[in-house]
């Protein structure tokens, strides 16, 4: 029991980007950093006052610390978070580990299973643009998503087995991939991403690229290359970019772009650097236009929004079929939603 407690302990500390004496500081100096420290070791587990004060302060709930379900986060690539302090990327690990406790756990009671089938496995290794761009259009054949636009990422990927965390982290970290347990593989992108929703569609395409997509012994500089055609061709494909703009030109107006962006939630600039990738545009012309979009100020806020929302609603869904059909009980239900039993029957109370 204390080795369970110690390890939810520290993951709930580093969770939060909380150093030991930052926790001390917010229990009002109510137990030393020393005292806390021996709670991480598992040499002392706390009493119920304690306990109490300690789940409030970390956001969880108090059986929270006592709970067992093994979570192994696999290999984050390095440049992930290779500008993340330290703290911060405890932060985004721990918040992927948290969530995805809960969420394993809740699959587990109702029986389903987790289980997922890379459609572009038997691809060979993606070197240039043609083969990005054909990786995407064999994707969307295998998902039977057509050319239509993609209204939410994150509900399709969740729907094909693709656990997708939202994590609160600084703005420097976009997102990442890695499989969990050798086999669930997850996508975690950064709440707090200027632009929003098209760029959390973009960092999401971006990272499933990583994680679907076999580059071989190129360098980071060209994976990522691909991944960004790979995820513009997802977002927008060659035959539907054509139609939209034309086979060949050589001015493009930021309205025409703006529609684009309205319906199929990629960017202004996203879409003249696909633009420019299937030969519609110079790139020349695509270089001047994004020294444009530079000098207007539009790299991160662009004149033109995309309104679409990126959530999905799977992890409630499951979690409120698991309670009416009495799988779970309502503190357990409130327990995986990790809210305190009092706010989750207010929640609860509409469904009934």
């Amino acid at each position: 029991m204390r080795e369970i407690f110690a390890a939810r302990f520290k993951s709930a500390r580093l969770r939060t980007g909380l150093s030991l004496k930052n926790l001390s500081d917010k229990l009002g100096s109510k137990i030393s950093r020393q005292a806390l420290h021996k709670y991480e070791k598992g040499e002392v587990i706390p009493n119920s006052d304690m306990l109490a004060l300690l789940s409030d302060i970390l956001q969880v709930r108090p059986d929270y610390f006592f709970s067992d379900t093994k979570i192994a986060i696999g290999a984050i690539e390095y440049r992930k978070m290779q500008h993340l302090p330290s703290r911060e990327e405890h932060k985004v690990v721990e918040q992927t580990r948290e969530y995805l406790s809960r969420y394993l756990e809740l699959e587990e009671i109702l029986g389903i299973s987790s289980e997922f089938e890379n459609p572009l496995k038997n691809l060979a290794v993606v070197s240039d643009f043609e083969q990005a761009n054909a990786a995407a259009e064999l994707l969307r054949k295998s998902w039977k998503l057509e050319e239509d636009p993609l209204y939410n990422i994150t509900q399709i990927l969740e729907d094909k087995h693709i656990k997708v965390v939202e994590v609160d982290a600084e703005p420097i970290f976009d997102g990442m991939q890695t499989w969990v347990n050798g086999q669930v593989p997850v996508l975690a992108f950064n709440k707090n991403l200027s632009g929003k929703a098209d760029r959390i569609r973009f960092t999401l395409l971006h990272e499933l690229g990583h994680l679907l997509l076999d580059f071989g012994d190129f360098a980071d500089k060209e994976k990522e290359k691909r991944c960004h055609q790979f995820a513009g061709a997802m977002l927008l494909p060659r035959n539907t970019l054509i139609d939209k703009l034309g086979a060949k030109r050589s001015r493009i107006s930021v309205l025409e772009l703006g529609n684009i962006k309205k319906q199929f939630g990629i960017s202004i600039q996203a879409i003249i650097r696909r633009a420019a990738e299937c030969a519609i545009i110079s790139e020349n012309y695509a270089r001047q236009f994004l020294q444009r979009i530079k000098e207007e100020g539009w790299r991160t806020t662009e004149p033109i929004a995309y309104e679409g929302i990126e959530a999905s609603d799977r992890f409630d869904q499951l979690l409120f079929r698991a309670l009416s059909e009495e799988q779970i009980s309502l503190s357990k239900a409130a327990a995986l939603k990790n809210m305190k039993l009092a706010e989750f029957r207010t929640l609860a109370s509409f469904g009934e």
